[in-house]
């Protein structure tokens, strides 16, 4: 007998499984899965989100890195055209933050949850 076959069992659906996204949303998750697809983009999500008080400046994140500060301006472009990251200019620094949102929308979507499977 299959796990459906059992009257009462619990299966974990997620979003993606329930019904189809749709247009817009599918287009911007994709912008940010893609963003996050990069191995220095998800470290620098990382440890700007893990940073003291939830925000980190530039010259703090930077040395984690074997990278040009030009290559680590890029990655931190892309994860705020993705939506992932806000940042504010401070005299000769920027800080960054995560926008909570944002991942709230990413674990929405792949985040399992109990639904009844049908008898």
């Amino acid at each position: 007998m299959s796990n459906q076959e059992r009257a009462g069992d619990v299966a974990c659906r997620t979003p993606l499984v329930r019904e189809p996204l749709t247009g817009e949303r599918v287009v911007d998750l994709a912008r940010m899965f893609k963003a996050l697809g990069d191995p220095v983009r998800l470290r620098l999500l990382s440890l700007v989100a893990s940073h003291a008080g939830g925000e980190a400046c530039v010259c703090d994140i930077s040395g984690s890195f074997d990278l040009s500060q030009p290559t680590i301006s890029h990655h931190l472009k892309v994860l705020r055209e993705a939506g992932l990251l806000d940042c504010e200019r401070r005299g000769t620094w920027v800080y960054y933050w995560v926008v909570p949102s944002a991942l709230q929308q990413l674990s929405a979507v792949l985040t399992t949850e109990p639904a009844e499977v049908p008898a």
